[in-house]
């Protein structure tokens, strides 16, 4: 599908006036709608607008013309342009803003601070149209107006939209190094945590059994015990006596 001619209603306007090609012929050519191109012939649509001749502005030839009129299947087809213009290239800069809106830049600016300060300043750059300067003094507080700003979303203000600004916001989002884990923040596996405690030998039950007895009769002083058992039998004595 070839492009459509420039101002294509009227050309239509002209073609409609100055030659007895079908409506078909003549919506196909400048990418209209039949309906269109009869509302033309009737007066009801277009009304006002000029007819462009595309012969004498190089869109159509007159042989191409002359064929299409004979032939009504016949598809009208743009005429080479005898000059190439090079493409407009897009160069990369900040976002165009309209002058009407340059003055609620600095509130969208400080929204995106307070809001999302994993953004880049080149990623702000390109979400409202500013520069690295307004940028640093508004969040250092120096801009010219800073005691009146109000933080008011890119959005709602049209100077970004939502997808752009959720595009800008996700690509930061993934650029940030993840952050360390907090000591002592994660569980002990589980299979530590269910692991049966080991029970102690039998063999080594015993002998930590036997092992206070044996050091209390080791510290039981032999002198002390017939001392005490002496005294005890005197009196019995005396008792018998």
């Amino acid at each position: 599908m070839s492009n459509p001619p420039l101002m294509p209603k009227a050309t239509a306007v002209w073609l409609v006036e100055n030659t007895s090609l079908t409506f078909e012929q003549i919506a196909e050519f400048c990418r209209l709608h039949p309906l269109e191109v009869k509302g033309i012939a009737d007066g009801e649509v277009a009304a006002g607008i000029k007819g462009l001749d595309p012969i004498t502005s190089g869109q159509l030839t007159r042989e191409e013309l002359e064929r299409a009129a004979g032939n009504p299947a016949h598809h009208l087809r743009l005429a080479e342009r005898k000059v190439k213009v090079p493409e407009m290239k897009k160069t990369k800069g900040p976002r165009y803003t309209p002058v009407s809106k340059r003055q609620d830049r600095p509130n969208a600016i400080l929204w995106l601070l307070r809001n999302h300060p994993e953004l880049k300043d080149a990623q702000i750059i390109r979400l409202v149209g500013t520069t690295k300067s307004t940028i640093a003094q508004i969040r250092d507080r120096t801009h010219w107006n800073a005691q009146t700003l109000t933080p008011i979303d890119p959005v709602s203000l049209g100077l970004s939209s939502q997808i752009d600004l959720d595009f800008e916001v996700g690509r930061a989002a993934k650029d940030r190094p993840a952050a360390a884990p907090e000591i002592g923040s994660t569980l002990l596996p589980a299979e530590e945590t269910t692991a049966p405690v080991a029970a102690p030998a039998l063999s080594q039950t015993f002998a930590d059994m036997g092992k206070p007895k044996r050091e209390e009769e080791a510290a039981i002083d032999v002198d002390s015990v017939f001392s005490k058992l002496k005294q005890m039998k005197r009196p019995a004595e005396e008792d018998q006596d």
